[in-house]
C-alpha cells in the first residue's frame, strides 16, 4: 500500500472545507509545565512508563468523528534504507490504524529525504502545489510562518493543550507570539562509545569523556594507539547532522550562534565569534588538522558514514541517537563470516553516555525532533485545505501513542502523556540506552527561533567549520567570517 516515494490511501475525495476560521492565533507567553523537570532523569523516565492507557482512535473521534469523509495530502520524512526495520514496521502500522480509524479519509502521502525536504517544499510553495500538511524538522517551521506560508496551529486545535508538549518544543513553533505547528517527537543525542576500543587504547572502557576537551583528548589517544579514528566528527555542508553535533559543543563552551543559549535569549546578540564559540572551533580544528584523530572524509560525512567504521570496530565515539544501537543490531544480523564476530562483538561493547560538558560543567544537547503544520489554502495543490481531514491527521500523529511509536528508536514523543504510555515502557524495555538519551531532554536548546535559523545552522555553522578545519581560514578569522554573515542576515531579515 505504501512506498518511500509517494503513498496514496485510497478513498473518496469531497469539496475541502475552507480553513479560514480553523487554526486561530494563540497566546504563548508562558506554558503550563506537566513534567517535574527537578525528576527528570533516566530512572524518573522508567517508573512512569506504562502507568496509563490511551485510545487514539477513540480520543480523536471526539475531535473529528471517525466517519468523517475527506481528503488531506502529507509531506514528511519516513523511513529510509538507513532506518532499521522498526522503524519502517511502525510507520506502515500507523498508517494501517488511521486507515481503520477513519476509512472515509484519503491522504495522500509523500515521504521525502531529509536533506531535501526543505527545497522541496520551497518549490512546491512558489508553485502553489504545496501539501495541506507537512512535518519539517525543528528549525523549519519558522522561516515559512514569517513567511507568510502556515496557518496558525495550536494544541488546543486538535484537542490538545500547552502542557501536552515540552515548553522548549512549543518554543521552536512559535514565532512573533503566535504558534504555528505542534511538536511530533523530541529529539535529544548523547555520546556513543565502543569500550573495546577505550580499553585496547588504554582508557576506562566505561568512562566516557567528562568534558569536550576530554573528547579532544581521548580522540587523539585512540588514532595515536590504535591508528583509527577516535571522535566521528560530523561536518558537511548544507546538512542538519551538522549543527546537531557541533552546536551542543559551542554552547557547552559558552558560545552558540546567537544568545539562544542564554536564559532569555532575543535572538538579537551575536555569539558565533565569542571566545566559548572560538574554542570549540579550536577544538574542532585541534582534532582534524592537527592531531588527525577523525575521519578524512569528516568535511563530507553525514551520521550515516560513521555507522560503517564504528560496526567495524574502527572508530571509537560518535554524537547519536538511541537508533544507533537498532541500527548496529541491525548491521550485525546481516554480517558474515569474520565480519559477523566483529560486528557482534561492537554491539556489546556499545555504551552510552551524556554528551560531555564545557570547562565549566555546562552540559547541552540540541533540542531537536520535529514539528507538523498546517499550509495556507492559496498554497496548496488545488487551492483548498479540508478542515477537519487535517485536524483528524494531526490529532492521530500526535496522540501519545502514536507519537510514541512513531519515534520507536531514534527519538522522544513530541506529546508528553506518551512517555507514561505501554508503548514507552516496551521501549524502554527493549531499546539499550534510551533512558540516558531521553534524560538529555532538560539539556535541550533550541535552535534560534528566526525565519533565518535554517541559513544560520545549515550553512553559516557548517561553512565555519569547514574554512577552520581545511586552513582556508584561521579560527578566528573563520569565526569572525561567520559572525559578520549571522549579523547581516539578522539584520537585514534574510534567509534561505
Amino acid at each position: 500500500m505504501q512506498t518511500n516515494t509517494g503513498r496514496r490511501l485510497l478513498g473518496l475525495t469531497v469539496a475541502a472545507l475552507s480553513a479560514a476560521t480553523m487554526l486561530t492565533t494563540a497566546t504563548t507567553a508562558s506554558y503550563a509545565q506537566s513534567v517535574d523537570l527537578s525528576k527528570w532523569s533516566p530512572e524518573y523516565v522508567k517508573s512512569i512508563a506504562g502507568t496509563k492507557q490511551f485510545d487514539a482512535a477513540k480520543d480523536c473521534g471526539a475531535v473529528v468523528p471517525n466517519d468523517y469523509t475527506g481528503s488531506v495530502s502529507y509531506w514528511y520524512t519516513g523511513p529510509f534504507e538507513a532506518d532499521p526495520q522498526i522503524a519502517h514496521d511502525q510507520d506502515k502500522a500507523f498508517w494501517e490504524a488511521f486507515k481503520v480509524a477513519y476509512p472515509n479519509i484519503t491522504v495522500d502521502v509523500q515521504s521525502i529525504v531529509y536533506n531535501e525536504l526543505l527545497d522541496k517544499f520551497r518549490t512546491s510553495l512558489l508553485g502553489n502545489s504545496a501539501p495541506a500538511v507537512i512535518r519539517l524538522q525543528i528549525l523549519g517551521g519558522v522561516e515559512f510562518a514569517a513567511k507568510g506560508y502556515l496557518q496558525p496551529l495550536k494544541p488546543e486545535d486538535v484537542g490538545y493543550t500547552a502542557a501536552d508538549f515540552w515548553p522548549g518544543a512549543l518554543k521552536s513553533v512559535t514565532y512573533e507570539g503566535t504558534t504555528y505547528g505542534l511538536p511530533t517527537n523530541n529529539e535529544t543525542m548523547a555520546l556513543i562509545w565502543n569500550a573495546k576500543v577505550f580499553k585496547d587504547a588504554g582508557l576506562d572502557p566505561e568512562s566516557p569523556p567528562a568534558t569536550w576537551d576530554d573528547v579532544v583528548a581521548y580522540s587523539k589517544t585512540i588514532h595515536d594507539k590504535l591508528g583509527i579514528p577516535g571522535y566521528g566528527l560530523v561536518a558537511k555542508q548544507n546538512a542538519g547532522n551538522t549543527p546537531f553535533r557541533f552546536m551542543p559543543q559551542m554552547w557547552a563552551y559558552g558560545g552558540g550562534s546567537l544568545d539562544e543559549a542564554s536564559a532569555e535569549p532575543t535572538y538579537k546578540d551575536v555569539w558565533i565569534n565569542n571566545e566559548g564559540s572560538k574554542k570549540a572551533l579550536q577544538a574542532a580544528y585541534q582534532m582534524y588538522a592537527v592531531d588527525k584523530s577523525v575521519p578524512t572524509s569528516a568535511l563530507t560525512n553525514t551520521q550515516g558514514e560513521n555507522q560503517a567504521p564504528f560496526i567495524a570496530g574502527k572508530l571509537g565515539m560518535m554524537i547519536a541517537h538511541p537508533a544507533e544501537y537498532a541500527k548496529m543490531n541491525d548491521l550485525a544480523s546481516k554480517a558474515t563470516g569474520t565480519d559477523k564476530a566483529v560486528a557482534d562483538e561492537v554491539v556489546a561493547n556499545m555504551r552510552y553516555g551524556l554528551i560531555p560538558t564545557g570547562p565549566d560543567g555546562k552540559r547541552a544537547v540540541v533540542f531537536g525532533g520535529s514539528n507538523i503544520h498546517v499550509v495556507k489554502p492559496e498554497f496548496v495543490q488545488g487551492g483548498k485545505v479540508d478542515e477537519q481531514a487535517v485536524k483528524a491527521l494531526i490529532c492521530f500523529w500526535d496522540s501519545p501513542e502514536w507519537s510514541t511509536k512513531l519515534a520507536w528508536v531514534g527519538s522522544n514523543p513530541g506529546n508528553i502523556n506518551g512517555f507514561l504510555t505501554d508503548a514507552m515502557k516496551e521501549r524502554l524495555d527493549t531499546i539499550k540506552f534510551l533512558d540516558v538519551t531521553t534524560s538529555m531532554l532538560p539539556n535541550g536548546i533550541p535552535f534560534p527561533v528566526i525565519p533565518q535559523a535554517p541559513e544560520i545552522m545549515n550553512i553559516i555553522v557548517p561553512d565555519m567549520l569547514q574554512n577552520a578545519l581545511t586552513g582556508n581560514m584561521t579560527v578566528d578569522q573563520a569565526a569572525e567570517d561567520a559572525a559578520t554573515k549571522v549579523k547581516a542576515i539578522v539584520d537585514g531579515g534574510g534567509g534561505i
